[in-house]
């Protein structure tokens, strides 16, 4: 997805590759280009699980996170500037060097199990999806369902794989008791926007049937066209929002293109690279909705920005959701059933 592989923020030297103009009157040697760039997997020794956030315009307060860096390589992921963290690159490194977390269900059986713990819907793929290809080899995500099915804990999921499908045996009786909701993000319905824009990611149409499989199966399943860019895929909102109901969506959603931290250097390179004669009307548009910069964090307009553009998006949006039945539709999650199983050794109840 990223052109290249910037260092990150918090690293005391910068790294550039650059074009010294010697590449056509020299044979190149192997030095000159990158090693072809391969995914590799370290495991994390985290020693907790679930992440709080008191964000007031985000819909839930708590969150597991399977995994860091994700192999979709989608260009705008709000996550990529994490990696910094890690002292590798929000660009290339983000979606290659990933880290896996395979204690994680056994972390949640226990923060669940804490006295003092009060329950309240988890969410499942707020930074890196939950769902990208290592998870058919490590089935993190899926140890995490049992556990949150284990103890009827409610649990949304956010993802824009097809391999959801796979636990389905787990979801489905969920749902049935008022546990589980899902949701696909469907980006944009042309396969080569989608191609460049996250590369790995299933094609639209997969996700697309994903969802009516996921419907049908009792899962209450929204759609998330997120990131709306405008100029770039702004124009499929009512495409998009029709192909959502078509298939058994319940609800709906969106996100204004974010861009903070690194995320705006990686996104203005691969715009030009894969955009060019676009670059600069869609870099203009954002800044609009962004009082002139790039990005602005101020809670409640971060996700749809503001001025006369953004509101165009919300009421189109709007009117669509409202024309196809796609608002406020939102399946309620049902806390009440929260209750740690027994463990063998246990002491029982005298009542």
């Amino acid at each position: 997805g990223a052109v290249s592989n910037a260092t990150g923020r918090f690293e005391p030297t910068r790294y550039e590759r650059v074009d010294d103009g010697w590449r056509g009157a020299v044979t190149s040697t192997a030095d000159d280009d990158p090693a072809p760039l391969r995914t590799t997997v370290t495991l994390d020794t985290t020693r907790t699980a679930i992440v709080r956030n008191k964000s007031p315009d985000i819909p839930f307060d708590r969150s597991v996170n399977p995994y860091r860096g994700c192999e979709h390589g989608c260009i705008y992921c709000f996550a990529r500037p994490t990696h910094a963290f890690l002292g590798l690159s929000p660009g290339l490194d983000f979606e290659s060097r990933l880290l896996a977390k395979p204690d994680a269900p056994m972390l949640l059986a226990e923060e669940l199990r804490k006295r003092g713990y009060q329950v309240e819907p988890l969410a499942l793929g707020t930074n890196t999806d939950p769902y990208q290809p290592i998870e058919r080899e490590y089935k993190i995500t899926r140890g995490i369902l049992e556990v949150l099915r284990d103890f009827n804990h409610p649990v949304m999921i956010t993802t824009k794989s097809t391999l959801i499908l796979r636990d389905i045996d787990i979801l489905a009786p969920m749902a049935a008791k008022g546990l589980a909701r899902a949701a696909l993000s469907v980006t944009t319905l042309d396969p080569a926007t989608a191609r460049v824009m996250e590369p790995r990611a299933p094609r639209p149409e997969r996700r697309l049937e994903t969802v009516r499989a996921l419907s049908e199966a009792g899962i209450p399943t929204s759609v998330l066209t997120a990131p709306i860019i405008p100029a770039l895929n702004d124009w499929e909102i009512e495409r998009l929002l029709e192909a959502a109901a078509a298939h058994g969506a319940v609800d709906a959603g969106y996100v204004l293109l974010r861009l903070p931290l690194e995320i705006k250097d990686l996104f203005t390179e691969w715009l030009e690279a894969q955009f060019p004669k676009r670059a600069k009307h869609v870099l203009a548009l954002v800044r609009e909705m962004r009082g002139g910069k790039l990005y602005d964090a101020e809670f409640g307009a971060r996700f749809s920005g503001k001025g006369p553009y953004a509101e165009m998006i919300a009421k189109r949006f709007r009117l669509a959701c409202n024309r196809l039945g796609l608002e406020k539709n939102r399946a309620h999650l049902d806390c009440s059933q929260f209750k740690p199983p027994a463990r063998a050794g246990d002491q029982l109840a005298l009542f």
